[in-house]
């Protein structure tokens, strides 16, 4: 009765910020007094009873809030050596700038084999010349997946011609390191490198290094500017001199993009200088773009040798800034110290005004790592993961898939934001698929649909890369809706709901078009299915897989949203979109009760290809709500199973978050906060927050936003919760702090 009663009043929102749980006399006596009061009274009368016993017990002011700088700045990450998977980063959404030790891009080849030194826009991309002429259509195969007309994919055929155009349409274009701007000392190494001190100031988006190099000591001050792709730093020490060198890039599937022997092939010229300033035009092939340096101090710009420059200080201290852009710039420089107090401004804005969770007063050991973590992963995919386009899955630091991204990961990189209350930088990125549309269109009409079909793996062309996987996923497909409706549960007035219904209210249309067009009645079992495809489990094959759970239960959702859409806008619900929600079979489960990876594959559990990869089947309830699809005690026979026999040696970093939210749904909040600190390595968090895979993916900031949108789940809830803080144990251990979160739909 307390929780159906007491946790829907005003009191309880006032004593608990929004997060904090009701003391205990409330409790107590609340529940006591909703019990015999609600015999003789209605509930209407309970509750206000109850808020004004709460008022009376607690007195009218809330408790303190989280101390948010308290929160930040116990957690900023500190460096004491020249660790190759310990790069600090700043950056704004659509461009960062990734340091070493030296606060600097001192060392970039000591550091590519680790978290490299990234320097990266939204903007910055590079195709290599096509001599011979490759057309995508080359790439296209035919398929025939039953749904009743012939379906043209660009894939990876085995043909020289056609493979060769595959695989220049995979790696062109691919994204550009910009420029290193290091440290400019002959002869120094990493080793020479002592008594150092590196600081990530999250509160203020900056970065302290200090370090002696060669006798003599040095502090280096970087900060990014949050609206400009210019990196502004200050060095202090007897060689204050620094360096600017261009590479090639290498056009290959996972590296720091820097070719450093092919300096014939590019070009770095000066076009204009004055005492304090120089703009350095760039050529790489058909690229150019620009580099503009500002200077503050007596100093001299110099080329050493080609696409290397070196601005020596007359003194012991230089101050410059250094902006990227793909036109000359026109707007005028800044000095560090403004570029720093507007940084300042800005990282306030983001920590002040969006959702905090501190685990500051849990007793558990291993909470303190959890909300390093959590910490970590806000700053880094604010950094990383907010531009203009989608982010790749290494974000803005080095190429993952050449560089470009993918819009299944979306939903990992990015739902976090409206829950965390920073919905306008998911809104800032979901713009862009109104521009690719028109390629979504003509994916669609040449497999034979209506509607948009969402590529996987893309650049800001929105051309869809050749793959022989990921042409065939159809998990990507509704995270549109899903996500703008995010956005608009988020909303905080009538007109921001408006504007967002004109914005995306058309995309969700053909969005939905296509998923309803995709869908297949069968006459004989009077349903509908979904066949032809791959599912988020990458291991089945499109030509043999139909009912995969996740897409299942992922088109029975957000078909459901979209007629929420229509309505909205003052539209019809279309009669074909309940139908087929209507329709669509329960999840397949084996004779034990367990759910499968797809009713297709009835050996689920005796076949080890499919208790590897990601297990899927939990997403359908956890990232997903509970729907009619699905079961509670068949769910959690096959959460158990999972949990128990999976081999997690062969899983992405998502996959914990994934579980996390599925065990939180089952009401199993020892397994969610198990499964976001399970110790396997894909599940490994760096000193700089970032999640390690492997040695080809030494960060992955799906398994960062994954955490955060676990994390929301797990202290807001989601609709028609009742317990506080569902996903963390109630034993005494876990008193969670939160306050700003949003409900998980």
């Amino acid at each position: 009765m307390f929780e159906r009663i007491y946790l829907r009043g005003p009191a309880w929102r006032k004593h608990t910020g929004r997060g904090k749980g009701p003391c205990f006399y409330c409790i107590v006596l609340c529940n006591v007094l909703c019990n015999v009061l609600s015999i003789v009274l209605c509930n209407v009368l309970c509750i206000v009873l109850c808020n004004v016993l709460c008022i009376v017990l607690c007195g009218f002011t809330a408790p303190p809030s989280i101390d948010r700088h308290a929160l930040v700045t116990r957690n900023d990450p500190v460096v004491t050596y020249a660790d190759t998977l310990a790069s600090l980063s700043v950056g704004n959404g659509d461009f960062a700038f990734t340091t070493d030790v030296t606060g600097l891009q001192t060392f970039p080849e000591y550091y590519r084999n680790g978290v490299p030194l990234g320097t990266q826009s939204t903007w910055g991309w590079h195709s290599f010349d096509n001599p011979e002429n490759f057309r995508i259509e080359e790439s296209y195969r035919m398929y025939d997946f039953g749904h009743g007309h012939r379906e043209l994919y660009a894939t990876q055929p085995s043909t020289p011609r056609a493979k060769a155009a595959a695989d220049w349409y995979r790696s062109n274009p691919h994204r550009l390191h910009l420029g290193c701007m290091g440290l400019e000392m002959p002869g120094l190494t990493p080793a020479d490198i002592r008594e150092a001190r590196q600081q990530l100031d999250m509160w203020n988006g900056s970065i302290r290094s200090q370090f002696m190099a060669k006798g003599s000591k040095y502090v280096v001050r970087t900060v990014c500017h949050p609206e400009r792709d210019l990196v502004s730093t200050q060095v202090q020490g007897r060689h204050a001199s620094i360096n600017f060198r261009f590479a090639y890039p290498t056009g290959k599937h996972s590296d720091d993009a820097c070719n450093w022997e092919a300096d014939a092939l590019h070009t770095t010229e000066l076009v204009s200088k004055t005492p304090n300033s120089a703009l350095l035009k760039r050529t790489v092939g058909q690229t150019v773009y620009y580099t503009a340096i500002h200077w503050e101090e007596k100093a001299v710009l110099t080329e050493k040798a080609k696409n290397y420059w070196v601005l020596s200080a007359k003194g012991r201290q230089l101050t410059c800034s250094c902006e990227f852009a793909p036109e000359p710039p026109v707007a005028p420089a800044e000095n560090h110290a403004s570029v720093t107090a507007l940084a300042a401004e800005h990282w306030k804005r983001f920590w002040t005004e969006g959702a905090a969770v501190s685990f500051e007063r849990c007793t558990d050991p291993r909470a303190r790592e959890l909300e390093r973590r959590v910490v970590l992963s806000q700053y880094l995919l604010a950094i990383q993961c907010a531009g203009d386009t989608p982010p790749q899955e290494t974000g803005l630091t080095y190429n993952s898939w050449f560089g470009k991204f993918h819009l299944e990961m979306i939903w990992w990189h990015q739902a976090w934001l409206p829950l965390w209350g920073h919905a306008p930088l998911l809104d800032r990125t979901l713009r862009w698929y109104e521009s690719a549309a028109p390629r979504a269109r003509e994916i669609a009409s040449r497999q034979g649909f209506q509607g948009l079909r969402w590529m996987k793996m893309t650049d800001p062309s929105a051309e869809e890369a050749p793959s022989k996987v990921g042409s065939f996923l159809i998990w990507q497909q509704p995270h549109l809706i899903y996500l703008a409706e995010l956005l608009y549960r988020s909303a905080e007035s009538e007109t921001q709901r408006t504007e967002l219904l004109d914005r995306y209210g058309l995309l969700i249309d053909q969005t939905a078009t296509f998923m309803a067009d995709f869908a297949t009645y069968e006459r004989q079992h009077d349903r509908y299915i979904l066949k032809g495809m791959i599912p988020a489990q990458e291991t089945l094959k499109a030509a043999e897989t139909y009912n995969a759970p996740f897409e299942l239960a992922y088109w029975h959702l957000t078909l459901q949203i979209a007629q929420n859409w229509r309505q909205r806008r003052g539209l019809d619900r279309i009669p074909l979109w309940d139908d087929i929600v209507n329709r669509l079979p329960q999840l397949a489960k084996d004779d034990a009760g367990r759910y499968l990876a797809a009713e297709s594959a009835p050996d689920t559990y005796n076949t080890l290809a499919l208790v590897s990869d990601h297990p899927a089947v939990l997403g359908a309830v956890g990232i997903l709500p509970w729907s009619r699809l699905a079961e509670r005690a068949d769910m959690q026979r096959t959460h158990q199973w999972i949990w128990d026999n999976w081999n997690w040696d062969k899983t992405w970093g998502w996959d914990y978050p994934m579980v996390a939210m599925n065990a939180a749904r089952l009401g199993d909040a020892e397994h969610a906060v198990a499964a976001l600190l399970m110790d396997k390595r894909t599940n490994t968090y760096l000193p700089n927050g970032h999640n390690y895979q492997d040695q080809r993916l030494r960060c992955y900031l799906p398994g960062n936003g994954g955490l955060l949108t676990a994390i929301a789940l797990m202290c807001a809830g989601w609709d028609g919760n009742n317990t506080p803080t569902p996903g963390f144990p109630k034993n005494g251990q876990w008193d969670v702090q939160w306050e700003g979160l949003k409900t998980t739909p």
